[in-house]
């Protein structure tokens, strides 16, 4: 199982990105997807889950209305777009995947077993 996120940058506050994770060598509609950010306290916070058919999807409160969590397993890729961004949300963010129907609302990062490289996202106030 390999996911490769891209799709940070730099970007002025209130600003968008959309950042894409792909998988390779596996069918990523078998998978229930999230993206997690690192966190002060926390080796990584969940940010937001997709389950595997995109039926349901979670959020973490601190990016609820801003970000949304997208699939298109066509294209074997889940999408993250990223609306209003604040300073706050600069971080290095991972996609990570688990064999499973559902994801859970509680975003914990234990949940999932397949990471990839994260990408930066860098919000300027």
């Amino acid at each position: 199982v390999q996911l490769q996120a891209y799709g940070g940058g730099l970007v002025q506050a209130g600003g968008s990105l959309r950042l894409s994770c792909a998988a390779s060598g596996f069918t990523l509609g078998y998978y229930a997807i999230g993206w997690f950010r690192p966190a002060p306290g926390k080796e990584r916070e969940g940010v937001a889950c997709i389950s595997s058919r995109g039926g349901s999807s979670y959020y973490a409160d601190s990016v609820k209305d801003r970000f949304t969590i997208s699939r298109d397993n066509a294209k074997n890729t889940v999408y993250l777009q990223m609306n209003s961004l604040k300073p706050e949300d600069t971080a290095v963010y991972y996609c990570a995947a688990v064999w499973s129907y559902y994801c859970s609302g509680y975003l914990a990062p234990s949940d999932f077993d397949s990471w990839g490289h994260g990408t930066q996202v860098t919000v300027s106030s």
